[in-house]
């Protein structure tokens, strides 16, 4: 028998705010080749994903400046100016949150995010004040999808993963949390969560 869904754990990029890394360079190149350039060489994903598994900013800027030096100031403004890759909320999703609250429904949070850029963020979105706990990667130095992750956050939330909904935009991340026992729905939309939430009760 299903053990019944009885928390709500939310990823935070791309499902309740928006996370776009080029917004903060938007304005900074003439040449939007030159753009596309510094994004996948100069700052990478996989440069950005060592922030969010432990790695501090500064030491990342430092190295990276010196590789790159004439991309100094851009490199420091990754960390400077990091809260303008977050226009805003994803629609629909703040509102679900809301609901869920009213409804009593325990919430969590489980993000990959820098522990120095988290520090600079989380006070700017008074959302978050509705989540028991949050996991940040950053700060733990595990980076879902790592599977210990999913482990400390069930530890920490003191609940059982078959009695916790994970809901994540990266099917990576989703695929992981059901190898772990978790529910999970992979987030595209928050009209699509809705429906997934009302199907399993939770709304």
């Amino acid at each position: 028998m299903t053990q019944r869904i009885e928390a709500v754990v939310f990823d935070i990029g791309n499902v309740l705010v928006r996370w776009d890394r080029r917004l903060p360079y938007i304005d900074r190149f003439d040449d939007p080749a030159e753009l596309d350039w510094f994004m996948e060489e100069v700052i990478p994903l996989s440069w950005h994903a060592e922030h969010d598994a432990g790695r501090p900013a500064a030491e990342l800027v430092a190295e990276r400046s010196v590789l790159f030096p004439q991309y100094a100031q851009h490199i420091h403004d990754w960390f400077a100016r990091f809260n303008e890759s977050i226009p805003g909320p994803v629609p629909g999703s703040s509102e679900l949150v809301e609901r869920l609250h009213a409804a009593g429904v325990p919430l969590y949070a489980i993000t990959n995010f820098g522990a120095d850029t988290w520090a600079g963020f989380h006070h700017t979105f008074p959302l978050l004040q509705r989540f028991g706990d949050i996991v940040v990667s950053g700060v733990e130095k595990l980076a879902k999808p790592d599977p210990a992750i999913y482990a400390l956050a069930a530890r920490r939330f003191g609940r059982d993963p078959g009695t916790m909904l994970f809901i994540d935009d990266s099917l990576p991340n989703v695929i992981s949390a059901r190898e772990c026992g978790w529910h999970a729905h992979h987030f595209t939309a928050a009209d699509l969560l809705a429906e997934d939430l009302r199907h399993r009760g939770l709304l």
